[in-house]
């Protein structure tokens, strides 16, 4: 685990090195914009259907769906109780909470479980984004973000939303090729192949330009604390009783209790944005929790082969 972490971490830092140095004069939060899209529109589809096309969904897709979206709720409670009594305006809260319930599943997990367990892991990362994490964040994460933010206003387009997700169409190629049987012919197969290869390397970098060491500050150090302990210990320590209640074991086991440890996602940034949080305190949130995980993963890792 800790070779796995440094090389996720050398991609990470070349990207925060693009964010500092800025090659040719291109800015980052550009630069990742267009990687980002591309992964979102093109790569990461063709991912999943290259993975889903072998790998039936079935009852094992529902409970990863449960667990994903038992620990959402979880975190958010968790991250209410903290905050309520917290020195901190509703604009921090609402960042906060966001923070901690939900996890970077895709940007990072997904490389992290591909290269610690191998490529059917990726299967694991996709279904827990695609049938827990991103539908409640077009649902649940907006409705916090509106009830702690002062813009933005109700938004009515969720469904809408989630139904123009390339990857969801994906998905559903996917489940008709297996449900009639269909295999994919050599050509292309080997294409989605080549293209789902670029999606891990790609992400880490996208994620090292989107963290944002100048949000660091010292008086904000106290506020993240709590984010810190409830989204890197406190809910992949629930989630190894549930893992367990929902009967899954083994390397699927250990795969979901990592994804349950990965730090904040980054896309909520853009939630923070949209309905004025405060944005500051989530990149904040996110470089912190992404920086600290380089050391809690190995720490889980360590403890499932202690007790193994």
């Amino acid at each position: 685990m800790a070779d796995v972490v440094l090389q996720m971490a050398v991609m990470i830092l070349a990207g925060i090195a693009w964010r500092i140095i800025r090659p040719a004069k291109l800015d980052a939060d550009l630069t990742r914009h267009v990687i980002a899209s591309l992964v979102y529109y093109v790569l990461l589809p063709a991912l999943v259907l290259e993975v889903l096309s072998r790998h039936a969904l079935g009852v094992e897709t529902l409970r990863i769906a449960a667990f994903g979206a038992t620990l959402i709720f979880a975190g958010v409670a968790l991250a209410w109780l903290a905050y309520r009594w917290l020195p901190a305006p509703d604009s921090q809260r609402g960042a906060a909470i966001l923070a901690v319930a939900f996890p970077n599943v895709t940007f990072l997990g997904l490389p992290v479980l591909e290269q610690t367990f191998g490529p059917w892991a990726r299967a694991v990362a996709i279904q827990i984004d695609l049938f827990a994490c991103m539908p409640l964040v077009l649902t649940l994460a907006v409705t916090i973000a509106g009830a702690y933010g002062s813009g933005g206003g109700k938004d009515n387009g969720a469904w809408r939303a989630l139904l123009s997700v390339p990857a969801l169409w994906a998905v559903l190629a996917a489940a008709l090729l297996n449900h009639f049987h269909i295999t994919l012919p050599a050509w292309l197969a080997g294409a989605l192949g080549r293209m789902s290869g670029t999606v891990a390397p790609l992400m880490l970098f996208a994620l090292g330009l989107g963290l944002r060491l100048d949000a660091l500050r010292w008086r904000n150090i106290a506020l993240l604390a709590p984010v810190l302990a409830l989204r890197l210990l406190l809910l992949p320590l629930l989630a190894w009783p549930l893992a367990s209640a929902l009967h899954f074991g083994g390397d699927t086991w250990r795969a979901l209790i990592l994804e349950a440890a990965m730090p904040s996602m980054v896309v909520g940034i853009v939630l923070c944005d949209r309905f004025r949080l405060d944005s500051g305190f989530y990149a904040a949130a996110v470089t912190l929790t992404t920086l600290a995980s380089w050391l809690s993963l190995p720490f889980w890792w360590r403890l499932f082969q202690a007790v193994a």
